[in-house]
């Protein structure tokens, strides 16, 4: 079947009912679906829950997900702001899955991965006969990812270290580019695909995905959110499945190769310039001190760029990534 086959096809399923695990939506209407994906030792059952909103129109199908990494909070709250907001319940076209919560074991524990430390965006395809990562991951792919036309995955930066807005896409997907330029994130990365990722399994099923990363893990960030929030309601309207005013980005950067800047040393890590900063080839953007007082290390700036990601830990060892930095780029 042709992509343009494919997409009529499902702006047929959106204009009809939409059924989810055994759950049908009618046209007009909307629904809290249940997945169930495992058992805890403690018998504490594991859902995924999907919020279903079909429209009256044709459209496409935009799956929004948040939490996959059950400690990046910013991607849960995106969603849910927009689930108070009604914005979902005024769709005109096309359908929307929302899931806030993809892994709720790590979110419950403040943790990035489920028991057995495994992650949840490196198990799909998934089965339902391996860990809790991939159940959930199966589940994903078999029971969403079907009627799915686009995807926005929210994440945030892990392990104390803070993203500044930006998207991330597959450079060889074009309409995935196009999205990104239209989410309006200040950054766009252009990223090759990690295996066994929802961005793999997705560019496998040519479904456009776009990767918005925002903030760090544990912390909520004003401005992080409110640029998902926007970016998400801009696609809608762009994708003519939903009417909304959305303020329109003041700078829009796009990225090619990217590189860390690392400790020279271990000690004590203070930044003096943050992610979203412009940087000059050997300016000063951080010192590691020791922390008996003896010496002062200074950060250097490679070359000229932009500091897309910094690391907020205090204490660092030698080798440990400080910076992300991107010194090739062009204004959109």
């Amino acid at each position: 079947m042709s992509p343009k086959s494919r997409n009529i096809e499902k702006q047929r399923v959106a204009i009809d009912d939409i059924t989810i695990h055994k759950e049908t939506i009618k046209p007009g209407e909307n629904a809290l679906v249940r997945i169930n994906v495992g058992k805890l030792p403690s018998g504490t059952k594991i859902n995924i829950n999907a919020h279903v909103f079909n429209g009256l129109k044709p459209g496409p199908t935009v799956l929004v997900l948040g939490g996959v990494h059950g400690d990046e909070i910013n991607g849960v709250e995106i969603i849910r702001s927009i689930l108070a907001d009604e914005h979902f319940e005024k769709i005109n076209a096309g359908t929307i899955v929302a899931i806030p919560i993809v892994n709720i074991y790590g979110f419950i524990n403040f943790s990035r991965a489920v028991p057995d430390g495994k992650d949840v965006n490196r198990s799909f395809p998934g089965s339902m006969n391996g860990s809790l990562a991939s159940r959930v991951a199966r589940v994903i792919s078999s029971k969403i990812l079907p009627h799915v036309d686009y995807i926005i995955d929210l994440h945030t930066g892990g392990a104390s270290r803070y993203n500044y807005p930006q998207i991330r896409y597959t450079g060889t997907d074009e309409k995935a580019f196009a999205l990104a330029k239209v989410f309006g994130a200040p950054f766009i990365l252009k990223k090759p695909v990690i295996t066994r990722s929802l961005r793999k399994i997705a560019r496998d099923k040519n479904i456009p995905i776009i990767i918005y990363e925002g903030g760090e893990s544990l912390r909520f960030d004003g401005h992080a959110i409110f640029t998902g929030v926007n970016g998400i309601l801009r696609v809608l309207n762009h994708l003519e499945m939903l009417e909304c005013d959305t303020s329109n980005p003041d700078r829009l950067l796009h990225f090619g190769k990217t590189t860390w800047v690392r400790a020279p040393r271990s000690g004590l890590f203070m930044w003096t310039k943050k992610s979203g900063s412009s940087i000059q080839q050997d300016e000063i953007i951080g010192v590691v001190n020791d922390p008996q007082g003896l010496s002062t290390v200074s950060v250097m700036a490679p070359k000229d760029g932009y500091i897309i990601g910094h690391n907020n830990a205090s204490v660092v060892n030698q080798g440990d990534a400080l910076f992300h930095i991107s010194t090739e780029y062009e204004r959109l």
